[in-house]
């Protein structure tokens, strides 16, 4: 039998990207790529999916008027006309064959639509306005987030992500679904952001490219105006909004519910490629990255870390050489509607096919929430208590230990350095003993709640809270400013994750999220100093979550305290009611 030739989707990308396109640095215009330089990279990192930070230094664009090739629609046409024509006569009479992997790499934890030949199904599921709207009758909030992160995923169950993805290896969803995330965020959104706020380059929106090994920052000073831009984005640039959660409701929105899910910041990055183009180069992230596509196509590789050091990395890394990342384990062009998980210190590019830019959000989660992260917070308090409660630690060094101690006297054999080394081991082993692993716990969920976004109300939350008030000013005078609450009042707390009780010196103090902004650190942390007596009724109201109770249940010493501690957290936005309250 005669054998038929196959051909993946991949092979057709690379036949059609040729030796690429990219953007000439003299010209700002689309020339075509030479072969990959072997040179080293820069020392510049890319900023991670998260708070906005790690800005480049800016390279700007010389002039329009310098030479540099330019390639025509007519070329661009020929060389089309040439790859579909090669595409034909490989795949002539193959009609109905599914597509291949491309050969020798590996399809780590891929997911399709379907795993017969021939057309995949496409993976449905609700839309995110309609999900949003679901979501807001769910009245426990971490139920919320875990619905959400499993609409996210799907059709990956959470409990299988989480055992054989997370933090382990990448996972690849492909839906055959272009409208799966339709509404979370699109160009035009970006368009519009433009056009309406005060979006600054450096800050809020970076101008990128990535040409011949070398990867560039190319932004201006001041605001990004709409003219700028997308010049910057026709001459081959890719725009990376740095914290689209700042300008657009739905994205904040998204990423205010999934908190919940991952007690951990979930911030955002939007990557905005035109056709032919990369703008980034490889380079590993200190984040779990989410990469969400909204419209085009991609082209992805993920490398595997290169030695256990960069396994589950504190930092982003560098960028890194072609040359020095190896094979990847994971290559695919990613269609809208699909989805690409992958751990932190996972290396990765991803660069657009000649015939289609792309848009896809990142949502990242996990920066610096590790074990060693809690043990910087416990272990210098653990040898502070040490120090203060026991006598050992606060006795002399030996006179003479300079003599045998130290480098240069590391190869010495004498019987004073191993008393030294296991007197030093046993005061380590002795701190366990005066580790405050609740309070370093507390200060880490302190952390996290100056990093969280505040919560978007629902229709139905803000009626029934502060922002429900009616308080105006009508005919001359104040009118129903009163806040009416009783004993009789229901109340609980707006979420579950908005606040946080922590002992701190002689006092307590709440901390809380609902007056955070949206701009990730703008404002410094939010809290409030309660008073001892009142610790046990924010206790109780954290218990009782999601339960409604009556004012009068809280456990205050009388029912004026009550009806303060409950006026108090309602006038901060951490109380809800049961039903709208009626000014009297």
């Amino acid at each position: 039998m005669e054998a038929t030739a196959r051909v993946s989707a991949l092979w057709v990308y690379r036949f059609a990207a040729g030796p690429g396109l990219s953007v000439s640095l003299r010209s700002r215009r689309i020339k075509k790529r030479p072969k990959q330089s072997k040179r080293g990279m820069s020392g510049d990192c890319p900023a991670p999916a998260g708070p906005g930070k790690g800005k480049q230094p800016g390279a700007p664009l010389p002039g329009r008027g310098a030479a540099g090739g330019k390639l025509g629609r007519s070329r661009k046409g020929k060389q089309r006309e040439g790859y579909l024509a090669a595409m034909q006569s490989q795949t002539s009479g193959l009609q109905g064959i599914p597509t291949p992997p491309l050969a020798g790499v590996a399809p780590v934890g891929a997911v399709r639509g379907a795993s017969s030949p021939g057309p995949q199904e496409p993976i449905t599921g609700p839309s995110l306005h309609g999900l949003l709207q679901e979501l807001g009758r769910v009245q426990h909030s971490r139920q919320r987030a875990a619905k959400l992160f499993e609409w996210l995923i799907a059709p990956i169950s959470p409990q299988q992500f989480f055992e054989q993805s997370w933090e382990k290896k990448p996972l690849l969803i492909q839906r055959h679904n272009p409208g799966y995330y339709q509404g979370l965020f699109s160009t035009a959104t970006f368009d519009a952001i433009l056009r309406d706020n005060d979006v600054q380059f450096g800050v809020n929106l970076d101008v990128t490219s990535y040409v011949d090994g070398t990867r560039e920052t190319h932004n201006p000073v001041g605001r990004a105006l709409p003219a700028v831009v997308w010049d910057f984005y026709r001459n081959g640039c890719s725009l990376r909004m740095l914290n689209p959660q700042a300008f657009s409701t739905t994205v904040w929105h998204f990423l205010s519910i999934l908190q919940e899910q991952f007690g951990s910041m979930a911030g955002a990055n939007t990557y905005l490629t035109p056709a032919g183009t990369q703008g980034f180069a490889p380079h590993y992230d200190d984040i779990e990255a989410f990469v969400i596509q909204l419209e085009g196509k991609k082209h992805w590789r993920v490398y595997g870390p290169r030695d256990d050091t960069e396994v589950l990395p504190q930092f982003s890394s560098c960028n890194f050489a072609q040359e020095v990342i190896g094979e990847p384990i994971l290559e695919t062009i990613l269609e809208a509607g699909d989805l690409l998980y992958f751990p932190r210190g996972f290396i990765h590019q991803g660069d657009c096919l000649p015939d289609a830019h792309s848009l896809h959000i990142t949502v990242s989660s996990y920066q610096r929430n590790s074990w060693g992260d809690l043990l910087e917070k416990l272990l210098p308090a653990a040898l502070q208590m040490a120090i203060e409660e026991d006598v050992e630690y606060r006795q002399g060094l030996p006179i003479d230990y300079l003599e045998y101690m130290g480098v240069l006297n590391s190869d010495v054999v004498d019987s004073r350095r191993g008393a030294f080394i296991e007197r030093v081991q046993n005061l380590i082993k002795k701190l366990v003993d005066y580790s405050p692993i609740d309070a370093a716990v507390d200060q880490k969920a302190k952390l996290f709640l100056h990093d969280c976004l505040p919560p978007m109300l629902t229709e139905h939350e803000r009626a029934l809270s502060i922002h429900g008030v009616p308080a105006r000013w009508e005919d001359g005078d104040v009118r129903d400013a009163d806040i009416p609450i009783k004993k009789g009042t229901q109340v609980r707390l707006l979420r579950q994750g908005i606040i946080r009780l922590c002992n701190e010196g002689n006092g307590v103090l709440l901390y809380y999220t609902t007056e955070n902004s949206r701009v990730y650190h703008k404002e410094e942390p939010k809290y409030l100093e309660i008073d001892p007596e009142f610790t046990d009724g924010i206790e109780f109201l954290l218990s009782s979550y999601p339960k409604y109770v009556c004012v009068e249940t809280l456990p205050c010493d009388t029912l004026d305290d009550k009806i303060s501690l409950a006026t108090f957290l309602f006038e901060k936005g951490l109380l809800i009611t049961k039903k709208p309250l009626v000014p009297t």
